[in-house]
Parts: structure tokens; sequence; C-alpha cells
């Protein structure tokens, strides 16, 4: 039974003017952070959606996928990595950025806990991702559209809370506060 990693690595990076999936911090791009997360949760396949190949290039132990249609928004990447997992047969998909930086592997197994059950990332008064979803939901994830993710399946789901996630870096004053706190 392997649950797969689905790292949205393919957004332009308009409020932070440069790719977000790049920016080193510690030594690591964001985007290397993020993989090697999923990968120390266990998680397997950990695929990875880009906009462009090059971004990916450097990165190991993951598949990379490129979405043709990353301006239409976040939801088509999620339907991209959802669309390889389906293909690879696993039985459930963690969907994740990879620019939220205090993101821990423990939590990504806790969210996997009852794989049966959609489970969400609590923070900010919200419930986000990264979150869990089982194959059962394939269906209605590809049947997002648009720049608001999952957010409508996740209304009501289990959580497992950790205000940390609640840094992403979108800006340049969220990039300094990342810097700050990983060095």
């Amino acid at each position: 039974m392997t649950v797969a990693a689905v790292v949205l690595a393919a957004g332009a990076s308009r409020r932070l003017g440069r790719a977000k999936q790049s920016v080193e911090i510690g030594g690591k791009t964001l985007l290397e952070r993020a993989v090697r997360v999923a990968v120390e949760a266990g998680l397997e396949p950990v695929i990875v959606v880009v906009r462009d190949a090059e971004v990916g290039k450097s990165l190991r132990g993951c598949k990379l996928v490129v979405n043709e249609l990353a301006d239409e928004g976040m939801a088509s990447s999620i339907r991209v990595g959802v669309a390889r997992a389906r293909e690879l047969g696993v039985v459930g998909v963690v969907v994740m950025a990879c620019d939220q930086v205090a993101l821990r592997a423990e939590h990504l197994r806790e969210l996997c806990g009852e794989v049966g059950r959609v489970t969400g990332s609590g923070y900010a008064g919200k419930v986000g991702i990264p979150a869990y979803f089982p194959k059962e939901n394939f269906g209605e994830l590809m049947e997002l559209r648009g720049d608001v993710g999952a957010r409508e399946l996740l209304r009501g789901a289990a959580a497992i809370i950790d205000e940390g996630l609640g840094l992403d870096v979108d800006t340049e004053a969220d990039f300094q506060r990342a810097r700050g706190m990983l060095g």
C-alpha cells in the first residue's frame, strides 16, 4: 500500500518576483527541501509537478511531471500529479506545496494515518495543504479547476494541526522570515 506525494512546483511566483522553487535556504532549494521531506516521510513515489523541466533537472528520488497548463492555476497541477499517481496504482496522495518551509516528515506521516479519510493540515484557522486524499477522491481532484486548489474538498475534513505551516514563501518578506527560521 503506497501513498504518493504530489509536490506542486509549477507556480509562476509572481508575488516573489523570481522562481520560488529555486530559491535557496541553507544551501538547498525550496523544491529540494520539499522532496527530501516527502522521501523522509516514506511517501512513494514523489511526483513533482513543474512548469519547466529545467526546474527539476537536479532532483533525485522523484518523478518529474511537466504541467503544460500551469497558467490555469493550482488545480491543473493537482490534476496532472493525481493523474500520474493514479497510473501508478497508489492508495492515496499527499498534495503538498514546495514552499512550506516548516513542513516535517512526521506531519506528512500523520496525515496518512487513516488511509480512507481525507485529512488536511490545520493552521491559521483553516484546513489546507499538505493534505491526504484517498484514491476514492481522485475523481473529485481531477475535476478541480482554477487557482483555488482543493479548498472545497477540505471543508469539514479532519485536520492535523501545525501552525508553523502558515509560513509559506510567497513574498520577499516571507523569504526573509524563512531564512531567519532555517538559516
